[in-house]
């Protein structure tokens, strides 16, 4: 045979898997169920719309139907089974599946169908969408394991002729379980007393040490912050800088508090719908505002809410189900049976929140504001103080009650003695630019007619005395007529105005009156008006400017010189407003004159007059109210009182207003129709839908009221739910053991894997319920199983039969993600500041990296201080340009659950010249040479364990003291290279050491930060 080993390949190709495949029984779910949902769903699956002749394949109904008169399956029929015939048609026409579809099924999968038809074709349902039942754990391993999780792993060894490792050394034990859950290598110090530890329980006494550490909660927050697609920004062109830090370290502070999964999940998708929830509950649900928020021109506001919810549901579909929803915005689903109607109706929940798309404001609302423990002791003082002044209100008013009739004659005689010393101008002319301006029986002048944008009154009016010294404005209550009478308005009286007045005597002749001082009274809160002469006689008289009144005020002008006047005189008055504040108007107000040189001002509430003219059973009930709040106003204690409490109030105001603010999720108080959309268009409704949750799953009771996202949450924890608990365990095995139980962790619907040790996941789940959610609990069992604790060694048999160590017979092994290599750089150095909370901060990075994104709008400031060297967690994250350092890390801009796992040259060029390094490893170089006694040697064997958290090894103390003295002489041959590369960094390097030495043990240290072993966690 002219190519022997071509009969070779054909054998292994065409005949072993058939072999294979008679080792054991076809297995529907994992034999079967692919090859359909890849090859016949698409056009015969759940999307009614899409379907092709009726005929529906990823349900048993539809399956074991007919189609053109004939049965599609015939259990133990292949022959007879028309599905089989059609995948083995010659005739192209009739051939499935067909040619424009692009899809093909092998020899392979043909038979696989053939055995499973003969074999009775089992059918089942798919496992994700089933609730998880508790199986006994095998008896396998049993001289080996050390809880439950290992028993299931060794089972999965047995058909694969795997072995188990041995447990791994201490020094890799306590580095791979330091950066799981802490994401911080071991200090050399935690490493000895580990060693030194000889009793039984030493590993679990260090893993239960670890997840009380406050870094755990840091550690455990990176991948939830990429789920909630967090960021310090809104995202789009604009990308507007937004304060959701605060939900970030709530984040940190429940995962250290250990809070239960089930309540950690309520409070995010729920917790302002809890009765009387705190503020951490509502600030929890910052979860889902933490969508990108599109403030671009030419954006319709109700374009961007769907899309906004779009995004919110999805979210909450891929964090908490693992299935593709986005699928189902404009179709049924080609995979799932998640309908159309099931997308729009989990829409709803979400549909009826305070959102309205307008605008891109960072702060959208609803939102809440977030103090420091500081501002926050100083607003419950100022709370204190409120309620101590309301108490001293209530009781005056208690004291005062009895003597009212009389204190209304008091008051009566006081405003009319103050009146006695006013007469009201007799206006016999009176325009307006735009409005109406009537003289009312009182002397008062009332502006009717819409309210222009700006407007000048001219007034004539006779005085009826003989010496002027003052003039009076009453601007009183803004009023309205109805019905031939005056009503207060809703809205507050407003003054904005020059005055200006003049003379005119009867010959013709007149001159202007200037004022040389001026009084008013007006007091809102802490605020009153003491002075309205703007030392401008010619500028007129600004009586009041910029706040609403809420009730009468009173502005006293003084003549710089006594007026006399005939009977042949005239007034000449104008007021006019001030076009700033165009939608404020002067509306009614009464001119009176006096002789007296000094007259008082009104006592407050001089409009009570009218009042108390009326009897007290002939009074309305507003007049009432405004005469008891005027009789209490006059008492001394309970003025001072309300004085003081405004005071308190307005300071607590100030301090809201300057809090940052969190956006927060809050249902509006009516109830928006939900409709299903033609192809997802926001602008295409078509039917519409109520919320509820996809029937595939289960169905919760009803419920008499609407449902809400309180509800879906408890939908979501409901033990009978098969997805939540699964889909949780799933990720937090991937966390640790570099992979999923079920690698998509993001698809848990049919075009999903299949999980590699379906039976642990299972046990896993129901586990995690029954333990009342506890993530800490669940971490610890992984974390102390034989499983987690083996070595990562292997062996050229074991990697071909597991190349990606799906199950599992040797320890994890995988490249660390950026921000943990970051981190790890930063504690071996010392440079780690271990500060929880706050602020983003804004380390190293290339110039001029914003400029470029952004068309040279945007200019990143590095910050200085130990801002420089925080957690890698606090990092300010732009989205339109992530941190460049965190190379394979999400965008943040939708949801993601699933790490990126990178290794190429850019990741060594970050990580070789990136600044954070070059400067950690110098501070780590200096940190060896400033100790005393200590060889060559001795000192790369010390940064050996800082780094590595084990000694090196004789091979390799040789090797690197070689290369340490080979950039010894390189940088003493180049002094100003040593210079330059101990400059790097924002840190002042030590003084009194060797330079070329200084340099090359900065430059060895690097070195060893860069190795395979550094960036990998095993």
């Amino acid at each position: 045979m002219k190519y022997p080993f071509l009969s070779s390949y054909i054998l292994m190709v065409v005949f072993l898997p058939h072999l294979a495949l008679a080792e054991a029984p076809i297995h529907f779910e994992r034999d079967v169920r692919p090859i359909l949902s890849d090859n016949c769903f698409h056009c015969h699956g759940p999307d009614e719309a899409e379907r092709q002749a009726g005929l529906r394949l990823d349900t048993r109904e539809g399956a074991f139907g007919t189609s053109e008169g004939a049965p599609l399956i015939v259990p133990g029929k292949p022959e007879e089974s028309l599905l089989f015939q059609r995948v083995h048609a010659e005739d192209p026409n009739k051939r499935m599946p067909p040619p424009e579809a692009k899809k093909k099924f092998g020899v392979t999968e043909q038979e696989i169908l053939r055995r499973w038809i003969r074999e009775g074709a089992p059918w089942s349902e798919h496992w994700a969408f089933v609730p998880p039942e508790r199986p006994a754990p095998p008896i396998s391993g049993e001289a080996w394991a050390r809880n439950p999780i290992d028993h299931f792993i060794a089972a999965g060894w047995e058909s694969r002729g795997l072995t188990g490792n041995d447990t791994a050394s201490r020094e890799t034990l306590i580095r791979r379980v330091s950066l799981d859950l802490t994401g911080l290598p071991p200090t050399p110090d935690e490493v000895d007393a580990f060693l030194t530890d000889t009793s039984d329980n030493a590993y679990e006494r260090l893993v239960d040490r670890l997840l009380n550490s406050p870094h755990y909660g840091e550690r455990m927050a990176w991948p939830w912050l990429d789920a909630a697609r967090y960021a310090d920004t809104n995202g789009y062109q604009g990308d507007r800088e937004r304060t959701m830090y605060p939900w970030r370290d709530w984040v940190v502070k429940a995962f250290n508090e250990n809070m239960p999964f089930d309540e950690f999940t309520t409070l995010q998708l729920a917790g302002d719908l809890l009765p009387n929830p705190t503020r951490d509950q509502v600030l929890a649900t910052a979860f889902n505002r933490n969508h990108m928020i599109n403030g671009e021109g030419g954006r319709i506001a109700e374009e961007n809410r769907v899309e906004y919810i779009f995004d919110q549901l999805e979210t909450v579909g891929t964090v908490w189900m693992g299935l593709t929803f986005n699928c189902a915005r404009c179709h049924d689903h080609k995979y799932d049976p998640l309908l159309k109607a099931d997308y729009y109706a989990l829409f709803d929940y979400f549909n009826q929140t305070e959102v309205t798309g307008a605008g891109g404001d960072p702060r959208t609302p609803p939102n809440i504001p977030i103090h420091t423990k500081q501002t926050e002791a100083r607003m419950a003082a100022l709370k204190a103080e409120i309620t101590a002044h309301e108490e001293t209100m209530a009781a005056r008013k208690t004291a005062l009650a009895p003597g009212q009739t009389t204190w209304e004659k008091e008051a009566l005689a006081k405003v009319w003695e103050n009146e006695k010393r006013w007469s009201v101008l007799e206006v016999t002319k009176a325009t307006a630019t735009h409005q109406a301006l009537e003289v009312l029986d009182d002397g008062a002048l009332l502006a009717t007619g819409d309210l222009p944008e700006n407007d000048q009154y001219q007034l004539e009016a006779h005085a009826p005395l003989p010496r002027l010294l003052a003039l009076r404005l009453e601007a009183l209550r803004y009023v309205e007529k109805k019905d031939g009478r005056l009503i207060p308005a809703t809205t507050g009286n407003f003054v904005l105005t020059d005055l200006h007045v003049s003379v005119r005597h009867g010959d013709g002749t007149g001159s202007p009156l200037p004022f040389a001082r001026a009084s008013a009274t007006y007091e809102q809160g802490n605020f009153a008006i003491t002075s309205v002469y703007d030392d401008d006689p010619e500028s007129g008289w600004a009586i009041y400017e910029g706040v609403p009144i809420d009730r009468d005020q009173e502005a006293v002008l003084h003549f710089e010189e006594p007026v006399a006047m005939t009977a042949n005189d005239t007034l000449i008055i104008t007021l006019k407003h001030d076009s700033k504040h165009k939608q404020h108007i002067l509306r009614h107000f009464r001119l009176s004159v006096t002789e007296e040189a000094n007259p008082p001002l009104a006592p407050a509430h001089h409009d009570i007059a009218p009042i108390l003219r009326t009897p007290p059973e002939h009074r309305p009930d507003e007049d009432a109210a405004r005469l008891l709040a005027a009789f209490h106003d006059a008492d001394p204690g309970f003025r001072d009182a309300r004085r003081a409490r405004q005071k308190a109030r307005d300071t607590l105001q100030d301090i809201d207003n300057k809090a940052i603010r969190v956006m927060v999720m809050a249902d509006q108080p009516e109830r928006r129709t939900t409709t299903m959309f033609r192809v997802g268009l926001y602008n295409q409704p078509e039917g519409e839908v109520s919320a509820a949750t996809p029937a595939f799953l289960f169905s919760p009771p009803p419920n008499e009221a609407p449902a809400n996202r309180l509800d879906l949450a408890r939908w979501l924890l409901d033990p009978r739910h098969p997805l939540t608990a699964r889909v949780t365990v799933n990720r937090l095995w991937a966390d640790l053991f570099g992979t999923g139980l079920v690698k998509t962790t993001e698809n848990f619907g049919v075009q999903g894997e299949l999980p590699s040790h379906p039976e642990l996941l299972n046990w896993l789940a129901v586990e995690f319920v029954e333990s009342g959610w506890d993530v800490k609990a669940l971490l610890r069992l992984m974390v102390t199983s034989a499983t987690y604790r083996q070595s990562p060694d292997t062996t050229a048999d074991k990697t071909a039969i597991d190349p990606a160590n799906r199950y599992l017979a040797r320890g994890p092994r995988f490249r660390m993600p950026s921000w943990m290599i970051r981190d790890q750089a930063l504690a071996a150095g010392g440079l780690l500041v271990n500060k929880l909370g706050g602020p983003p901060v804004k380390p190293y990075q290339p110039a001029g990296l914003w400029a470029e994104f952004s068309f040279g709008k945007l200019n990143y400031e590095p910050d200085a201080g130990e801002a420089l060297y925080r957690r890698s967690l606090y990092t300010y994250w732009r989205r339109i340009v992530a941190p460049p350092m965190f190379f394979d890390a999400s965008s943040r801009q939708t949801c993601s659950v699933k790490a990126t796992r990178t290794n190429t040259p850019l990741h060594a060029l970050a990580t070789l010249n990136d600044p954070t390094y070059v400067e950690a490893a110098r501070t780590l170089a200096g940190q060896l040479l400033m100790t005393p006694d200590m060889s060559d040697r001795d000192r790369i064997n010390q940064a050996f364990r800082v780094c590595l958290a084990r000694s090196a090894q004789a091979e390799e103390l040789d090797l690197l003291e070689k290369s340490l003295e080979r950039m010894r002489q390189e940088f003493r041959d180049a002094p100003e290279g040593a210079v330059a590369y101990l400059s790097v960094g924002a840190s002042t390097p030590l003084p009194g050491l060797d330079t070329a030495d200084y340099a090359a043990y900065a430059s060895l240290c690097l070195s060893i930060l860069n190795t395979d072993e550094a960036l990998t966690k095993e």
